[in-house]
């Protein structure tokens, strides 16, 4: 085994991450500049400008799954990096609101397929100990181009005077271009060779640095007699309903604790406390670095305390610091109070939802229907995350730049995603893909 050459080409997989953070995030920097370049009512702003790439997110997460069985994880990657380099070059570049809308389209669609083609692969080329943080690489990455974006945001608007939003959003044609090249390096997956290609030899080269060469022969065996039972057995068929619906479920809880309302909308948000503009713009960058930090220390827990139990850690951060950080705008509450229970609540989505989604999604599965399955509970996700931030200018609007309300709306949807954590989610820490997926058809059959 050489575990190097796995954390190796997990960690370019997860670059792909890196990209999906940074473009989802950079826009928070455009958000007011562009809405008062262009004169956008609340509703088409919400709708056009800030969540137009998560409509693409939609389209790319439900149709990531298609292109990863047919022309492999590794293709699909690859094209995503391009997707992403498209998009940074366009919407800096946009002359009207209409053409920008339509390159964070395009830069959607990356952000969309890159959450089910890179979890899938990084699962795949990792043994059951190490998934659950191979596959945090990815989050990681997400969260890290969120900090970056912020910095860039923050030191692009000190340098740049006339229109600095353009740089913001263009600057990240640069780590796209060079993840483009990082990608071609890494080789294809040979749960996807063995399954999809029947290449045993080409499987085996890349197996042999996964596992001792004497239990190479029994994987192979485990993976094409798992592949047996569902080949060619629909995604919807029954037989899987239980990890479709569990799949469904953290996608759900994952956006309805408010995680993207508060990203994306942080300066905004910020200003509505009483906080100057310029100072909501270096204060978002704390929210980057909480986020970084409990991220990092979700991926050394997710294989040592479980998947389950961070969930449950997290949903009681969540309920005290959504109902505190509502509180804090109901009553007008000190700043720094209202600030401490925003950065609570980023770490308790860091250590728990943050750190979990993407591992789970990608591991309850079979190998036949993983990328579909991945799709399913991206798309759910991203559905839920366009809805919300397409939504909150106009609800922001309604309550009067109070947003009270949201945050104990976002407080009671995590009371029941407790209540998921602790009475329905299994567990999947330390267990093979292969097994793991024999439970939970066991659970769809009642």
């Amino acid at each position: 085994m050489e575990q190097k050459k796995i954390f190796g080409w997990s960690i370019t997989v997860a670059l792909a991450g890196f990209l999906f953070g940074f473009d989802t995030i950079v826009i928070s920097g455009a958000d007011q500049p562009v809405q008062t370049l262009w004169g956008t009512s609340p509703l088409f702003h919400g709708v056009f400008i800030m969540a137009m790439a998560l409509w693409g997110t939609v389209v790319g997460a439900l149709a990531g799954g298609i292109p990863c069985d047919r022309y492999g994880r590794k293709k699909t990657l690859f094209w995503i990096g391009i997707l992403y380099l498209v998009s940074a070059i366009g919407s800096g570049l946009a002359p009207d609101p209409y053409s920008f809308s339509i390159f964070r389209f395009i830069g959607g669609l990356g952000v969309g397929a890159s959450s089910v083609a890179a979890p899938t692969y990084i699962a795949e080329i990792s043994s059951p100990e190490r998934r659950g943080r191979l596959v945090a690489l990815y989050q990681f990455n997400i969260v890290f181009g969120i900090l970056v974006a912020f910095l860039s945001n923050y030191v692009i608007g000190e340098l740049v005077e006339h229109q600095s939003w353009r740089w913001m959003l263009g600057v990240e044609a640069i780590p796209a271009a060079l993840y483009c090249i990082m990608v071609l390096q890494v080789p294809e997956s040979p749960r996807w060779l063995l399954t999809k290609r029947n290449d045993e030899q080409g499987a085996r080269k890349v197996l042999d640095f996964m596992y001792p060469k004497e239990e190479i022969a029994k994987v192979i065996q485990q993976i094409l007699a798992e592949a047996k039972k569902t080949f060619h057995v629909s995604l919807f068929s029954g037989k899987f309903g239980f990890a479709l619906t569990l799949a469904f479920l953290i996608a759900f809880f994952n956006q309805v604790s408010g995680i993207n309302f508060v990203l994306y909308y942080a300066p905004r948000l910020l200003e509505a406390a009483g906080i100057g503009a310029e100072d909501a713009l270096l204060q978002s960058t704390s929210i980057g670095v909480v986020n970084l930090i409990f991220t990092l220390l979700g991926m050394y827990l997710i294989d040592r305390m479980g998947r389950r139990t961070l969930i449950i850690i997290g949903s009681i951060g969540y309920i005290i610091s959504l109902a505190m950080v509502a509180y804090c705008y109901a009553t007008g509450a000190d700043q720094v109070l209202l600030l401490s229970f925003v950065l609570m609540f980023i770490a308790s989505h860091a250590v728990g939802q943050g750190a979990v989604i993407w591992v789970f999604i990608s591991e309850i599965f079979p190998t036949e229907v993983r990328a579909n399955g991945q799709a399913w509970g991206s798309g759910t996700h991203w559905v839920f995350a366009g809805l919300i931030t397409a939504l909150t200018p106009f609800f922001i609007d309604l309550v009067g730049d109070n947003p009270w309300p949201l945050f104990a709306f976002f407080a009671v949807m995590m009371v029941f995603q407790l209540i998921f954590g602790l009475f329905m989610m299994p567990e999947t820490k330390g267990v093979s893909l292969e097994a793991l997926q024999e439970r939970l058809m066991k659970r769809s059959k009642g």
